[in-house]
């Protein structure tokens, strides 16, 4: 995309010109159009502009509607929004707004130039710091570390002690006064909260808590 016209609105002039500069030397012949507010920028969007740089916070209402209003168009409009905002507040309603690219004003008219540059190879016009946010944002979150050496109960501990020791489920429900089933839960307990598989792992497990004798 090589745009021969641009729309820049901001209600500061220096902004106005500085992305006036920064559009004169991405694209060199460009010829831009300049608005203050809403009102004027809606004024000059018949035939919409191929490119617009627009700010979020303007006097009589927020880039928003203007940019909304321009992805309505039949003929594709490139939005991006110019602004010192780069929380996630005004970031991602912009983007379900459909804009097409995110900037900072932190910058040199001359890097901003480099970012415009971009859009003819089809890269995302966004601020590293926006873009960082972004990665940020849409990361999955970890799992939720699980303990590795989770506490057992007193019952648990006694199951595992006799289990080590070599008994069957059904000497360690007698010893204990306990039915089949309720050892086997128990087993199945300890076996999770000790992440292992078998008799001999929970023996050898027993043995490092020192719940067993080595010998």
């Amino acid at each position: 995309m090589d745009p021969h016209s641009a729309l820049v609105v901001d209600d500061l002039a220096g902004s106005r010109d500085w992305l006036t500069r920064a559009l004169a030397l991405a694209f060199p012949g460009i010829v831009v159009q300049q608005a203050a507010t809403l009102a004027e920028a809606f004024a000059q969007i018949a035939p919409p502009p191929p490119l617009a740089l627009i700010d979020l916070g303007l006097p009589d209402g927020s880039g928003l509607r203007l940019i909304e209003a321009l992805r309505a168009q039949p003929d594709p409009v490139l939005c991006i929004v110019a602004t010192v905002f780069d929380d996630d507040a005004h970031l991602f309603p912009a983007l379900r707004a459909g804009a097409d690219g995110y900037v900072l004003k932190d910058q040199t008219p001359e890097a901003l130039a480099d970012m415009l540059r971009g859009i003819a190879a089809g890269q995302p016009p966004l601020s590293p710091s926006i873009a960082r946010r972004l990665l940020r944002h849409f990361k999955p979150e970890p799992e939720p570390a699980v303990a590795a050496d989770e506490a057992l109960t007193a019952r648990e501990t006694d199951v595992l002690r006799l289990v080590a020791k070599g008994l069957t489920v059904a000497e360690v429900a007698g010893m204990l006064d306990l039915s089949r089933h309720t050892v086997a839960g128990y087993l199945k307990a300890i076996y999770r909260k000790l992440s292992v598989n078998s008799r001999a792992e929970a023996a050898l497990e027993a043995t490092r808590r020192g719940l067993v004798g080595t010998r």
